[in-house]
């Protein structure tokens, strides 16, 4: 299969879910099988799986060590990774590793454990995210919660299984412009 061929069809594909499996580090993935759906995965000639989505939601992960080598060796183009479910794990922040995922477009943490609001930033640099879920972690008590997010996140179409809006947007910019600082600069004074 040609790599225009993949682009053309994985999004179709189903996702490799190990979902409800009690997986605590990335490695388990490596020897632990992924649920059956009602469409079988298609895989490349090396065994790996052919779809563009990863599903890990509901088990016990607490952070994402190995989670590119682990990727690497599932998927045969981790590259074009575009979905990643991980709600209703353990994880206490957003890791740097999803920063990376340059195609992600859905991104699911919501139900863990995040406690920062500023975690959300790192996702800023991913151009093709339309779809974040957060509701459930810690930082959704935070004031300001979607208005901070939003304004974080500008590309997002979708936030905790709602769509943004225009009026979501304009109050965003008002909660951003009444709420956050910007930094200021020094200017080095010249000594003539």
């Amino acid at each position: 299969m040609s790599k225009q061929d993949y682009m053309n069809t994985s999004v179709q594909e189903p996702p490799l879910d190990y979902s409800f499996k009690s997986i605590h580090v990335f490695q388990d993935l490596l020897s632990e099988e992924p649920r059956t759906g009602l469409r079988p995965l298609k895989h490349s000639k090396s065994g790996k799986s052919l779809t563009q989505s990863l599903w890990l939601n509901n088990n016990v992960l607490s952070d994402l060590r190995d989670f590119t080598q682990v990727v690497s060796q599932l998927l045969e183009h981790p590259e074009n990774l575009a979905w990643i479910d991980l709600s209703f794990n353990d994880l206490t922040s957003i890791d740097p590793v999803l920063t990376t995922v340059f195609n992600l477009s859905v991104l699911y943490l919501h139900g863990n454990s995040i406690q920062r609001l500023g975690e959300v930033n790192k996702l800023a640099v991913l151009p093709r995210l339309r779809s974040l879920t957060l509701h459930g972690n810690p930082i959704e008590e935070e004031k300001g919660y979607r208005q901070y997010v939003l304004c974080s996140v500008p590309r997002i179409t979708t936030f905790d299984f709602s769509g943004v809006t225009k009026s979501d947007r304009t109050t965003a910019e008002v909660w951003k412009r009444m709420n956050i600082r910007p930094k200021k600069t020094h200017l080095k004074e010249n000594i003539l």
